[in-house]
């Protein structure tokens, strides 16, 4: 059904969203909402960079491969060597001086000094594997996957709070139509009473004091009315804007569901609210921050090997080396064990928490069950009230025709009609709020 109200949606957006033939229901503003609403799409967003924490951290798994490249020229040879820097005190040193001498003497051309690393360049690969760093790695993949459930149980408990403000917009903007509707029939029944009125007082049996107050009445209706109307402008242009669409000049045309709305249900599925699963989560993830600050402590040790190729001290030359490193931090658990303490007490900070608002969420499930009870017992109520409404103006009207009541009495009566018909809409939204709100809350 979701799949259909959002291609429903769609199916708008492309029309332009014809409001004069196409009425909104409040499933398919649920879909639009979730199609444009700036802020799901921010929680999406959340969700996603959650997600690329976790790739990142995941990468620690593999080999750390680094390139690296050197190019140097020497104003001066980096080493420099002559006959005259051999120790000739020594017996190899001055074997070699007084050979080096003979061979010059007997005219062979041999060079005296020797220069090298003047200039040269060179490239190189290492790659390091870790074999064992405390744990860290295995504990901040499982944090990271702690997070990426984080973000969407928030962006299930922005959804649901924002699907509970789509809902009383709608039906504020429902109600607001409901009462111009109602409304419009007092005014008929006014307007009725004006041929009436007119011909009791040519026939001198009332005075323009009664004319006067129909008057008044209709003047205090038409004010009232234009309340109403503005109030449904404003209410359907922060509806728009909650469900991503511009506001339609002819104005919202809403689907009254208020009696569709039923009673609650027992159910067999299994529900939990997202804020208690995000306190678990908190005490998790203050575990998994205990085991990463241990593993600071303990020892780690790596593998790795290292490539190299280039001309650095004068002749090309390819090498390779595999090496092994280990560390183990010996002064790290003084500090550490501190670091532990800390943690021990956030978990217990966080567990007294969760029990403390364990028990709030009880009780405001209480309270939801109940305000929806009362909700329903009082429409009940109404619901009688309006018949005894109606019975009273409709005896008023036969009374004031029957020259038994004055004209006061029927405009009371029609007043009083008036607020027991916007009590019985004010009633039903005030049950279809309740009874969503209690279904948000426990999943009944």
């Amino acid at each position: 059904m979701k799949r259909i109200f959002l291609a429903v949606a769609v199916v708008f957006m492309a029309l332009g969203l014809k409001a004069q033939s196409v009425a909104l229901t409040l499933d398919s503003c649920f879909a639009l909402a979730k199609a444009n609403n700036a802020k799901l799409k921010t929680n999406e967003l959340e969700i996603q960079k959650a997600r690329e924490v976790k790739a990142q951290v995941f990468t620690k798994y593999f080999p750390q491969v680094s390139l690296g490249f050197m190019s140097y020229y020497a104003v001066n040879p980096i080493i420099e060597y002559s006959v005259d820097d051999i120790n000739q005190e020594t017996s190899f040193g001055a074997f070699v001086a007084t050979t080096i001498q003979a061979l010059l003497d007997a005219g062979f051309d041999i060079p005296t000094k020797v220069s090298m690393m003047k200039q040269g360049l060179g490239g190189n690969a290492v790659a390091v594997m870790p074999v064992y760093a405390g744990g860290r790695i295995a504990n901040g993949n499982r944090l990271a996957s702690l997070g990426i459930e984080a973000a969407q149980l928030k962006s299930e408990v922005s959804e649901r709070d924002l699907m509970e403000e789509i809902e009383t917009s709608y039906y504020l903007v429902l109600g607001l139509q409901e009462k111009v509707q109602t409304l419009n029939s007092a005014l008929a029944l006014i307007d009725s009473l004006d041929h009436t009125v007119e011909t009791a007082l040519k026939a001198g049996l009332i005075t323009n004091s009664d004319k006067l107050r129909v008057a008044l009445k209709r003047n205090e209706f038409q004010a009232l009315q234009l309340q109403l109307n503005n109030g449904i402008v404003l209410a359907s242009i922060l509806l728009c804007h909650q469900i991503g669409i511009e506001y339609p000049e002819e104005g919202l045309v809403l689907e009254n569901n208020l009696d569709q709305v039923g009673l609650p249900v027992n159910s067999n599925k299994v529900f939990s609210r997202p804020e208690r699963r995000l306190l678990q989560l908190q005490i998790e993830a203050e575990t998994f921050y205990k085991k990463l600050t241990i593993g600071e402590a303990l020892p780690q040790v790596g593998i790795g090997s290292l490539a190299s190729y280039g001309n650095l001290t004068g002749k090309t030359k390819f090498n390779a080396i595999m090496f092994a490193s280990a560390s183990v931090p010996l002064t790290q658990w003084w500090e550490t064990s501190h670091k532990i303490k800390e943690h021990d007490l956030k978990i217990r900070e966080a567990e007294l928490m969760q029990e403390d608002l364990n028990g709030m969420m009880d009780l405001q499930e209480k309270q939801a069950y109940n305000q929806m009870i009362e909700a329903e017992s009082l429409l009940q109520s109404d619901y009688a009230a309006l018949a005894m409404a109606q019975e009273n103006s409709r005896l008023a009207n036969l009374n004031y025709r029957a020259g038994m009541n004055t004209i006061t009495d029927v405009l009371e009566a029609n007043t009083l009609l008036l607020q027991a018909q916007n009590a019985i809409t004010d009633r039903r939204i005030t049950y279809a709020s309740a009874r969503r709100k209690y279904h948000d809350l426990t999943g009944k």
